[in-house]
């Protein structure tokens, strides 16, 4: 992969995509696809890094520049063995979402891997957030998911194979600084969607587990997390995010990516109903 990334410097070999086709000819939907900027957001990470493990990805987003500039990362890195195809969809539409679906089967004939990556959070406990924010952080972070299982799983389920991937926060399973309560819940309830669907079709070959993301460096953080946490003061807020980390380093989209591509892929054929942290260790943390 090219292009410049995100955050604080990660350790050395961690970069780059494995390009050993660990997807191959897999057909994917990755949603939230775009970036509110430049660096790596989890859903674009998540599509760059399918297509170069061999997957047919459906990039999907609401915001065509976002998906025009993964498209560009897809080419840079080479596109990998894969093959990406934008599709602008507001995944909080249900007639949308089911249109997403069917593009997807329309263009590869099927669907083995979804990656449901939408959410955001707006700060404030029940007594400051009022009843329209409230639902629409719902609507953004536990609806979205919702809806993309509702109409995939019956393909998945004449498929008899898929795996699920849902994109939740550490701000669903602990406190992690912020009175967040809404985008707390409602990924709360992402991590639940999650186990619940796993044990009910099971036996219908369909796996379904959660990517937990801590706080990585990734554009949300210059395009809204520092104004609303900081000042304004983006170097601040990095530092109070990285002194959370016992690896005394962030990550980045690409790490939610990389524990997706494990989840999505056969390695992982005896894994459902479960969630992977991407933390650095900072939900083991008893601070």
């Amino acid at each position: 992969m090219t292009g410049r990334p995100t955050g604080t410097a990660q350790p050395s070999g961690t970069a780059q995509p494995s390009g050993t086709g660990r997807l191959s000819g897999k057909a994917a939907i990755v949603t939230g696809a775009g970036s509110v900027g430049p660096g790596w957001g989890n859903g674009r990470a998540t599509a760059v890094i399918f297509a170069a493990e061999g997957a047919r990805v459906l990039a999907v987003d609401k915001d065509a520049e976002a998906l025009a500039r993964t498209m560009d990362l897809v080419r840079d890195a080479g596109g990998g063995a894969g093959e990406v195809l934008p599709h602008e969809c507001d995944v909080t539409d249900g007639e949308a979402v089911r249109g997403m679906v069917e593009a997807c089967r329309a263009s590869f004939g099927r669907v083995d891997v979804l990656v449901s990556n939408v959410g955001g959070s707006r700060p404030g406990g029940p007594a400051e957030l009022d009843e329209d924010a409230w639902d629409a952080q719902f609507d953004l972070n536990l609806k979205t998911a919702y809806l993309a299982c509702r109409h995939v799983i019956p393909v998945m389920r004449e498929q008899r194979s898929g795996a699920i991937v849902n994109v939740a926060s550490t701000s669903g399973i602990r406190y992690t600084g912020s009175p967040q309560v809404a985008y707390a819940a409602a990924k709360a309830g992402v991590v639940q969607l999650s186990r619940v669907t796993a044990v009910q079709h099971a036996a219908d070959g369909i796996r379904v587990n959660t990517v937990v993301p801590g706080q990585l460096h990734t554009p949300l953080v210059e395009a809204r997390l520092a104004r609303q946490r900081a000042g304004g003061d983006v170097e601040e807020l990095l530092r109070q995010r990285q002194s959370r980390i016992p690896l005394g380093f962030m990550g980045d989209g690409r790490d939610t990516a990389r524990a997706a591509l494990f989840l999505a892929s056969d390695e992982a054929r005896f894994i459902t109903g479960t969630e992977l942290v991407v933390d650095g260790g900072m939900t083991a943390r008893c601070d």
